[in-house]
């Protein structure tokens, strides 16, 4: 049963709307101000609310603002007199789904509700957050209540069922593949393929081959014909992640690709028609790329149609509970265990910087249970001390500098690999030493990656 909320500063016709969407089966609410409007609306619990745009005092557009804002799958429909007709187009402006002009019929109202209930349930697919999209979508990295998911969720209802290409930026570890199948899940095409590349991992001499296919004989070993990913990814969604890696030479061809939803296979003249809708992803700074000529800048406002920043852990550590305990859940069950926290050791996870964000959390957890087995995890059970626990705990444990060094080498070491993948070579370039000198290092700290 669809739960609405009415809201009418007028109280015979909030408790007349309200007996009409009863009347339809529906379980309905009723306010008669804004404040107690907004204290209602705010909390995510109504699938519709119906709003007078004059609501005394008050602004029904503030209403709808803080509709929006602290729920953003909720549909906000707004009931507004003639006088008051630019008010209700701002409101479409700025989020509602749909307006009703008074006098308006029941036949209307229940018609323009019915529609509003029926995109809820369509884009309420998110709500599967909690369980089997959760589970299918590998989805942690959009677990949280903070201001900045609620962003992010309430973007993505708006954006999958479109084919408006998609280019989401953020640090490496925030999940942005996540919301790139996200988006996918939740589109007319989810019953075709999502197929990502990670453009870092591709030579740039394989790159073309891969994404494009190739001709029998087009290059050496090519002795069979070959379709490319994009033909793969035929009516579904083509996810490029670390866009920002592919050679400028590249660039071009993908454009071209792009525009004309078309690809040559190497070796070939004939164009073949793809329809596919394109997600990519970066941690790199395009508009800088842009500036010392590494990246295209026709390429860029081709790829940002619609924006996601997906925000780093440290700028929503209210998440970090509930993520800390799905791992420790997600791991619990992998080992067959009943591992749990110890006391304040959630406290320190917030008060970590994480630089590998979501990723580097999810590791830590993953190692903390299996050394931890049917125990409590407690601070020596994590692969590394946050640093504010860290600086408190030198002094009483009498630690030598050389600890302390060996202690901060360990940690730049591992937050490196991380954040490379894995990759010994990108790590030691980022590290400013050689591979052999990392791989000895590795060796002397007892790292494994």
């Amino acid at each position: 049963m669809a739960k609405i909320l009415v809201v009418d500063d007028q109280k015979n016709m909030c408790r007349t709307v309200a007996l009409l969407l009863r009347g339809a089966g529906y379980e309905v609410e009723e306010s008669t101000d804004g404040p107690t409007a907004i204290d209602l609306g705010t909390r995510g619990a109504y699938d519709v609310v119906l709003t007078d745009l004059k609501l005394g005092q008050h602004d029904g557009l503030d209403v709808l603002r803080a509709i929006k804002e602290g729920s953003p799958m909720t549909e906000v429909i707004v009931m507004t007199a003639f006088a008051t007709i630019e008010s209700a187009v701002e409101a479409m402006r700025i989020g509602a789904f749909d307006y009703i002009q008074k006098p308006f019929s029941e036949q209307e109202l229940l018609v323009k509700t019915a529609k509003a209930v029926e995109n809820r349930r369509l884009s309420g697919t998110v709500q599967l957050l909690t369980s089997e999209f959760r589970e299918r979508y590998k989805f942690e990295a959009i677990i949280g209540r903070s201001q900045a998911i609620r962003e992010v969720l309430g973007r993505i209802v708006k954006i999958a069922p479109t084919d408006a290409t998609v280019l989401i930026t953020g640090e490496s570890g925030t999940g942005k593949e996540m919301v790139a199948k996200a988006i996918h899940a939740n589109s007319k095409r989810a019953q075709c393929p999502f197929v990502p590349v990670n453009c870092a991992a591709i030579t740039e001499t394989l790159l073309e081959s891969e994404l494009f296919g190739h001709a029998r004989g087009a290059f050496t070993g090519a002795v069979n014909a070959r379709k490319g990913l994009f033909e793969e990814a035929e009516g579904g969604t083509f996810f490029f992640d670390e866009i920002g890696e592919t050679p400028i030479s590249f660039q071009a061809k993908l454009l071209r690709a792009i525009q004309e939803g078309e690809v040559r296979r190497v070796g070939e003249n004939k164009p073949i028609k793809v329809d596919v809708r394109i997600i990519a992803a970066t941690n790199q700074d395009l508009l800088q790329m842009i500036a010392s000529k590494s990246f295209r800048q026709d390429l860029y406002y081709r790829l940002n149609v619609a924006r996601f920043q997906l925000p780093a852990l440290r700028d929503r550590r209210e998440d970090i509970p509930l993520l800390a305990e799905f791992f420790i859940e997600k791991y619990r069950k992998r080992h067959s265990t009943k591992t749990r926290f110890g006391d304040g050791v959630v406290e320190l996870l917030q008060n970590h910087e994480w630089p590998g964000n979501i990723r580097e959390l999810e590791n830590m957890i993953e190692q903390a249970v299996a050394l931890a087995g049917d125990g409590t995890i407690t601070r020596d059970d994590l692969p590394f001390t946050p640093p504010s626990v860290r600086g408190a705990s030198l002094a009483p444990t009498g630690r030598s500098l050389s600890d302390v060094v060996d202690l901060a080498e360990r940690q730049a070491i591992e937050t490196a690999l991380r954040e490379a993948d894995g990759s010994r070579e990108k790590a030691a370039e980022a590290l400013g030493i050689s591979p052999t000198t990392l791989w000895r290092k590795m060796t002397r700290f007892n790292i494994t990656y």
